[in-house]
């Protein structure tokens, strides 16, 4: 089956003045990735649970939450029972990542994992099989506007070799620096799922540049 490329946009970087309106400017993505920090897993501070219940309640396209948080076992739950699609939670934050998986589902939304660039996939295969996606960090999480890491890479494609293949069954994620340079070397390794900030809300036309981006993954994953 060939595989469609999904755009979320990160509001991360959107004007935060206008949060509203900026969900709107993206309507044609497929997710908006919405970054939630606490100041204490990563060094930012963004925003917490009720504005994205406010978000959730004017987004045109369905909320993929990445808590960059401590204890998600206790706060990730909530995010899902607010109408998020997916939630994703670090594997270095979490004690009991199996259990975190089954409480997001339990709450109707995906269940997420996300990696740093240095921490490896091959401690967690066991674990990807409670989950629904795999968040590929291409930068240090905490803060926007990095450049992409390649050296990253092999990880996605690791992750492409065992969903192909069946071992697991998963959407693979990367977020950090995707941009028009960047999205089609991440297509090429094998991720199904494209967080494109500056790239997309930077642009002085976002639908045009969410429809670019697709279209450079897609023409990289066909040859």
């Amino acid at each position: 089956m060939p595989r469609t490329p999904m755009i979320a946009p990160s509001l991360l970087s959107a004007d935060f003045a206008r949060l509203a309106d900026e969900v709107q400017r993206v309507a044609d993505a497929d997710w908006l990735h919405v970054d939630v920090m606490d100041a204490h897993f990563v060094p930012n501070l963004t925003l917490g649970l009720p504005v994205v219940q406010a978000i959730q309640a004017v987004s045109p396209v369905p909320l993929d939450c990445h808590l960059m948080i401590e204890a998600p076992e206790r706060w990730a739950p909530g995010y899902a029972e607010a109408g998020a699609r997916n939630v994703t939670v670090h594997a270095e934050a979490c004690t009991d990542p199996r259990a975190v998986a089954r409480d997001l589902r339990a709450a109707g939304a995906l269940a997420g994992l996300a990696l740093k660039p240095g921490t490896p996939l091959e401690g967690y295969l066991d674990v990807l099989r409670d989950f629904d996606t795999l968040l590929v960090m291409t930068v240090e999480p905490g803060f926007g506007g990095q450049e992409f890491m390649a050296e990253v890479l092999p990880k996605v494609r690791r992750a492409r070799e065992l969903t192909d293949t069946g071992h697991l069954r998963l959407l693979v994620e990367v977020d950090g620096g995707i941009n028009a340079d960047t999205i089609e070397q991440a297509a090429e390794a094998g991720a199904d799922v494209f967080v494109a900030g500056s790239a997309v809300y930077g642009a002085d036309d976002p639908a045009r540049a969410i429809a670019a981006l697709r279209a450079q993954a897609a023409s990289a994953v066909t040859g």
